[in-house]
């Protein structure tokens, strides 16, 4: 089962350059971010000629995050619980009926910027609750992963200039601890889990030629409970994609799972 995470950065830029990819990259299941669409404008027969079912949990103009699966989803659930106030479209879960059921977890984590202030505090509580959401799934010991743009730049590795982020929401002291706090959990940084060292990245601003200049941090994770590590297989980032004709700043980044 190969399963693909994707920034998308607005479904009506990237119209032409998501399609491109899915069909090259034979994904299983994709986990979208930044749609920017409400569910009713989403494109979904672009991807359901594709033979991919379609959810997504959609907002205007902002945030949005979908589901594309070309195995069966059951038990489709929308929005992070913990704050019934919260109307930021952010999380998306459901479990794919492959020959093993995989629970997944599509998330776009608040940026948190600027800091200190109400968007930081916003981004830390968020963090809490995606917590304790691990915490009950792990309940569970069932396979599952959580995966997006965490807006998480685990450690200063994972920043081709990270003096350039020690100020940011991105790197703080307090939104790294959140991650580790994570991972003592038992979750498994997939990426890390196969490839070590420096140079390895995500995302790339437009500004300032960071492209040009390899510039980037490395912000979309996948975080695998146990149950699922023991089915990782490979991880990879599509780096190339970043290159091509309008372009997200980001790049998908995919897992495949023995099952």
């Amino acid at each position: 089962m190969k399963i693909a995470s994707f920034n998308i950065n607005g479904i009506k830029a990237r119209i032409n350059a998501l399609p491109e990819w899915l069909d090259e990259a034979d994904a299983d299941v994709v986990l979208l971010q930044e749609i920017k669409s409400v569910d009713e404008a989403f494109p979904r027969e672009l991807f359901e000629d594709r033979g991919f079912a379609v959810e997504t949990h959609g907002q205007k103009g902002f945030n949005g995050v979908a589901i594309l699966s070309r195995l069966p989803l059951e038990d489709v659930t929308r929005g992070l619980p913990g704050d019934d106030a919260d109307e930021q479209a952010r999380w998306i879960e459901a479990t794919v009926m492959g020959d093993r059921a995989v629970r997944v977890c599509g998330l776009y984590l608040p940026n948190g910027n600027p800091a200190p202030g109400p968007k930081y505090d916003y981004k830390l509580a968020w963090m809490e609750r995606l917590h304790v959401r691990a915490q009950e799934l792990l309940m569970l010991e069932e396979p599952f992963l959580m995966a997006g743009d965490y807006n998480v730049i685990p450690q200063d590795e994972d920043a081709r200039k990270p003096e350039a982020w020690r100020e940011d929401a991105l790197a703080l002291p307090a939104t790294r601890a959140a991650f580790r706090r994570l991972l003592n959990l038992g979750l498994t940084d997939a990426f890390r889990a196969r490839t070590q060292g420096a140079g390895h990245y995500t995302f790339w601003d437009y500004q300032a030629g960071a492209w040009n200049r390899d510039n980037g941090i490395r912000i979309d994770h996948f975080l695998l409970s146990p149950q699922c590590a023991d089915l990782l297989s490979d991880c990879q980032i599509d780096k190339a994609v970043r290159g091509r004709e309008k372009p997200s700043d980001h790049v998908p980044i995919w897992v495949t799972l023995d099952v």
